[in-house]
């Protein structure tokens, strides 16, 4: 049965055509017919549709028959593209043998492609090469090739030429694909069950959906299974596969993908990467799983109006059963009430899980800066792990501060090589590398993670006319000279406002933030101060004035003290006014706060 049967993924750079490739695959194996078919067929949120990008990695079961006569399965696993979702590519890689490197015949090798690749090849892929979008005026398949072999180091010469528009060439892809990429490994079906988990999302007809590889034994409808992580049992009720719709099947078999539902309530509860097993098994050992998702970027979200909050509850507990990377805790500001403070694997994600929350919920959503997650070494010897600002220990309690650091690559033409190294210096990067092909510079950086997940891509693309490309990687923690930035409007701390930052950038950062605030916030009856402070010490101010009324007026004629004495009343009302009364702040006062990052 295995020698039939074919798993591989997808991979490539964001917009390179994935998507579209795996929509003709599936045409040209008949997992669904003409009238069925929709662009981007495996991506099934809105939100992916309208962006042209995959956010969740997707499968599907294909039977095709080759010019050999032989019947094969084919298991598709299209991964997303965006830097922001590379542990969606992880996962989808740990349960494949082979990859398809898909790389646009117009714009090359790029960053994510060099990326992708490397984790195939870490995987111990085999690889099939395909040049798409050829049929474009642009397209220089050889250029493409040349670029392959030097850049990543395959050999690219018998790459396949496809246009996954027009389907041109994907019938000799699925050849190549039968003959080169290796069946699974020969397991014994009779053999102990092993299987590892995959993904698992919320389905509100099916309850936790559930995604495996099966790597040894078989797994059926009635089969009890043991989660190895946690050490639960569960029933398994239903088995079956996507083609791509939904289908039950009696079992899955060694080297085969596909679901199961076994009645579990949370998803929380399905780790990716998890072994499970048959639960009178006592002996089995945890396969080498691949790690866990780590959020790099921090936030916390807030309705607009407090009456909302319930709904916020309900909306982001409804996203989080689908997206396990995307981590949430509730919390209470004295600035803007009780929401969420929540874990993203990039800045992207952070935009779509915002987008999602207002669009099929309809809430009004205030974000506050984003965060990535600092190292906090105590007087003591301890650490702890921070990412928002207002659970920094006492300042006389740390010893030092050490900030996540990157490992970037970055693809780029000579012509705009010069603008992206001011950029990299710009945001403290260290360089690593340098190396040329052809026209293309590649340049490895180590970059603080704080610097680059707000802007940082926005500008590569700005400043290179959109020719460059970005991919980047945990690399390690350094000790570096952090402080608090704390936002006071009207002697208020607002700690929605506050900033963990490089102290060698607070001060024009401070006076940026005053000087936007200063702009938006409405002015009142008494003078608004606002300020930006570093512990007790004020490193930029401005002041909203003062609304003010004549109360002299109605005054004409008689002494002069009269006129005073109106006046210095009206004064000592604005101070008492100052000290009881109320700044509204407004979302925009937020918004470009965030922006201006």
């Amino acid at each position: 049965m295995s020698k039939v049967i074919r798993n591989f993924s997808i991979v490539a750079h964001i917009d390179h055509g994935k998507s579209t490739l795996a929509d003709r695959l599936i045409e040209l194996c008949g997992g669904l017919e003409s009238r069925e078919m929709t662009n981007q067929v495996l991506d099934s949120m809105e939100i992916e549709k309208r962006r042209g990008i995959t956010i969740k990695a997707q499968t599907v079961r294909l039977r095709y028959r080759a010019s050999n006569g032989v019947e094969y399965i084919l298991n598709l696993i299209d991964t997303p593209g965006h830097v922001d979702f590379s542990y969606e590519v992880s996962r989808s890689l740990a349960a494949c043998e082979g990859s398809i490197l898909v790389v646009d015949a117009s714009q090359g090798v790029e960053a994510q492609t060099l990326a992708n690749a490397y984790k195939a090849i870490e995987n111990g892929h085999e690889i099939v090469v395909a040049l798409n979008k050829i049929d474009l005026p642009a397209a220089d398949p050889e250029k493409a090739k040349q670029q392959i072999a030097e850049v990543i180091g395959i050999d690219a010469s018998d790459a396949i030429l496809i246009s996954a528009k027009t389907g041109l060439g994907i019938d000799k892809l699925l050849e190549e694909i039968i003959a080169k990429l290796p069946p699974p490994k020969e397991s014994d079906a009779s053999a102990p069950l092993k299987a590892m988990l995959v993904d698992g999302w919320y389905d509100k007809y099916l309850g936790i959906v559930i995604l495996i590889r099966v790597i040894d034994g078989t797994i059926r409808s009635g089969t009890e299974i043991k989660m190895l992580s946690s050490g639960k049992t569960y029933k398994v009720e239903k088995v079956g596969v996507f083609t791509p719709k939904k289908v039950d099947v009696g079992f899955l078999s060694c080297g085969e993908v596909g679901f199961i539902i076994a009645g579990i309530k949370d998803v929380s509860e399905c780790r990716v990467g998890d072994t499970i097993v048959d639960s009178t098994n006592q002996n089995a050992s945890a396969l080498p799983g691949f790690k866990p998702s780590q959020p790099v970027v921090f936030c916390s979200l807030y309705t607009s109006e407090a009456s909302d909050f319930i709904i916020l509850k309900n909306a982001v507990a409804k996203l989080g059963l689908n997206d396990s990377s995307f981590t949430y805790e509730i919390e209470n500001s004295s600035a803007l009430g009780f929401g969420f403070r929540c874990g993203f694997l990039g800045l992207l994600h952070l935009e779509v899980i915002q987008e999602r929350l207002e669009a099929e919920f309809g809430l009004d959503i205030i974000t506050t800066v984003p965060s990535v997650v600092y190292k906090i070494w105590i007087r003591s010897g301890s650490f702890v792990y921070v990412q928002n600002p207002s659970e920094l220990p006492d300042p006389t309690k740390i010893n030092y501060m050490e900030e996540p650091w990157v490992e970037a690559t970055i693809m780029v033409p000579t012509a705009y090589v010069g603008s992206i190294l001011e950029l990299c210096t710009e945001k403290r990067g260290e360089q690593k590398s340098m190396n040329y092909s052809g026209t293309m510079v590649i340049l490895s950086y180590y970059l603080p993670l704080n610097e680059i997940v707000f802007d940082f891509y926005d500008h590569i693309k700005s400043r290179s006319r959109g020719y460059a490309s970005f991919d980047w990687q945990m690399h390690e923690y350094r000790r570096s000279d952090l402080v608090r930035l704390n936002i006071l409007i009207n002697s208020v701390q607002v700690d929605a406002l506050a900033l963990i930052l490089h102290r060698s950038v607070s001060e024009s950062r401070g006076r940026e933030i005053c000087t936007k605030l200063k702009d938006i916030i409405p002015r009142h009856m008494f003078a608004i101060p606002i300020q930006a402070a570093i512990g007790g010490k004020v490193i930029a101010r401005e002041t909203v004035s003062a609304l003010r009324k004549d109360v002299t007026a109605k005054c004409y004629g008689g002494d002069v003290t009269r006129k005073r004495k109106l006046l210095e009343k009206q004064k000592e009302g604005k101070k008492r006014m100052r000290s009881v009364g109320n700044v509204n702040i407004p979302k925009a006062a937020f918004i470009a706060v965030i922006k201006n990052k």
